[in-house]
């Protein structure tokens, strides 16, 4: 990070959303299998949260596995929940590290499927960082846009068949407090390396109002620069929200 030049950014972000896509292709093109570019794409995740901390970014959500990952060869999802394993046993030894660096990290998406071992992992993970304030990081994992808003919006239901609410008391404003991410504001900017131009059931209720950036870049070969011109991009945007 010594050699990067960081602008004096005008406004920045609060919220970040970021697809980690290519990892595969990445792996492809070199000739490894397609777990090892989710080795490499695990440490530019790391690399970029970081970075983001230094700059002012106050969230970033990562979209790491999706419920239709699980298609996937079976031999690449046991690798890519090895690696989860691994950087959430890599980060309790770098507890004091990630405290001074005031990293909170927490796990959104569906925890049932996901093997019981990582899921004590996360929650003891979540409950160490709980209380840092410097950046959130959100690790979408088990994470589907439709069956976040279907689940919140069943919970909804039981309260108003309970009586507790009227069906005319349901607003957006309930239905984002119904959701994975009901504490934290909704992201200002999502960023989808690899070449593909859609976001892929990736906070589908929050980003209505997000500015959208895409890039050829393969996640593993994302960089701070990167970054950097997705910011100035975003700095360029004018954010009406449907007004003039």
């Amino acid at each position: 990070m010594e050699n990067i030049k960081i602008p004096s950014f005008t406004v920045l972000p609060e919220h970040i959303g970021i697809i980690m896509d290519g990892n595969g292709r990445w792996a492809k093109k070199r000739g490894l299998p397609r777990y090892k570019g989710h080795i490499e794409g695990a440490k530019t995740f790391r690399r970029i949260g970081e970075f983001a901390a230094d700059i002012g970014i106050k969230c970033l959500t990562f979209y790491a596995f999706s419920t239709e990952n699980w298609k996937r060869p079976q031999e690449e999802v046991d690798a890519i929940m090895q690696i989860f394993r691994e950087y959430l046993l890599e980060a309790e030894e770098r507890k004091a590290e990630n405290e001074e660096k005031g990293i909170r990290l927490r796990f959104i998406g569906e925890r049932n499927g996901l093997p019981p071992d990582l899921v004590a992992l996360m929650e003891d993970t979540e409950a160490g960082s709980s209380g840092k304030s410097r950046i959130l990081l959100n690790i979408a994992v088990n994470y589907g846009g439709r069956r976040e808003i279907t689940e919140g919006v069943k919970a909804i239901a039981r309260r108003a068949a309970s009586g507790e609410i009227s069906p005319d008391d349901i607003d957006e404003a309930m239905i984002s407090q119904s959701l994975y991410t009901k504490d934290i504001p909704d992201p200002d900017l999502i960023i989808r390396p690899s070449g593909e131009y859609r976001t892929s059931n990736f906070l589908t209720w929050q980003s209505a109002y997000s500015e959208l950036w895409f890039t050829d870049v393969l996640w593993p070969d994302f960089t701070e620069k990167d970054l950097i011109e997705a910011l100035l991009a975003f700095e360029k945007r004018g954010r009406r929200f449907g007004g003039v």
